[in-house]
């Protein structure tokens, strides 16, 4: 697999967007992520992006989504962030990438109120809209799972069985090694993912609290993990996720470190060389 960085990364320290896209490519990465949600950025944001990424020679694989409203018990909402995300999916077509990473919401009002199954079926819905969509433009989806209590999809278990009731080729699962370490879910479970995943990220965290670490200075056991993906054969890229740095102006050295640690991880389980 090819290894790739977020470029929020950058954008969370203040660097501007083509410095970080020039710096993703003089570090040493294969592809990039585009953190931008194209109803913020203006054509003049999202041709520099394309310019840029095309003039180093760095693929962009996919575009972050959090669209919790896709869950929302209210139908003006969750048309609202149908469309939204349809915007997503457009940009990623005309950045000529290949999925939109897609965070779901949490259930509300503590899985009270509101019937648990109605949500679900809420993105159950709005998932084949646009798993629909997406087919049309030749890309995917993408799946987040999120370590949280009442996040829809926490655990391995209910990716596998989301994917499943979606049942759509264009929807598929992104597997997040920090997230099934806060989860704790065992690197065994990642076998029920088979020919579900398509793409994978990774960062490390303290084991107890959300973290996006360079790896290394947390407690996740990564080799596990990132042996299971090996054998998952999955023809995408692993993508680096780093929350904020503790000293932003030294946001390059961050990034280098968390790239090396996981260069390094990559060829000791095999992922270096796997489906590329």
């Amino acid at each position: 697999m090819k290894l790739g960085l977020i470029n929020s990364a950058w954008a969370q320290a203040g660097r501007e967007t083509a410095w970080g896209i020039e710096k993703t490519k003089e570090l040493g990465f294969d592809t990039i992520d585009i953190f931008a949600d194209p109803l913020e950025i203006d054509v003049r944001e999202r041709q520099l992006i394309r310019r840029e990424c095309n003039r180093v020679g760095l693929p962009i694989v996919s575009l972050c989504c959090v669209a919790t409203g896709l869950i929302d018990f209210n139908p003006s909402v969750q048309r609202f962030h149908v469309d939204r995300v349809a915007k997503y999916l457009e940009l990623t077509y005309e950045l000529s990438a290949k999925n939109v990473l897609l965070v779901l919401g949490e259930y509300i009002w503590n899985r009270e109120v509101i019937r648990p199954e109605d949500q679900w079926g809420f993105a159950v819905e709005n998932c084949q809209r646009l798993g629909d969509y997406a087919a049309e433009l030749g890309v995917q989806i993408a799946l987040e799972l999120e370590p949280f209590q009442l996040s829809l999809l926490n655990n391995v278990e209910t990716m596998v069985r989301f994917i499943d009731d979606v049942d759509h080729e264009a929807v598929r699962a992104n597997i997040d090694v920090s997230h099934l370490c806060l989860a704790k879910v065992p690197a065994e479970e990642l076998r029920r993912l088979k020919g579900k995943a398509i793409h994978v990220h990774i960062s490390d965290c303290d084991g107890k609290v959300h973290g996006d670490l360079p790896p290394g200075r947390g407690v996740v056991p990564f080799e596990p993990y990132l042996r299971e993906i090996a054998a998952l054969g999955i023809d995408g890229c692993v993508s680096i996720e780093l929350e904020y740095s503790p000293e932003p102006e030294k946001i390059e050295a961050w990034v280098a470190e968390a790239y090396r640690e996981t260069r390094r991880l990559m060829q000791l389980t095999g992922l270096a060389s796997c489906s590329k």
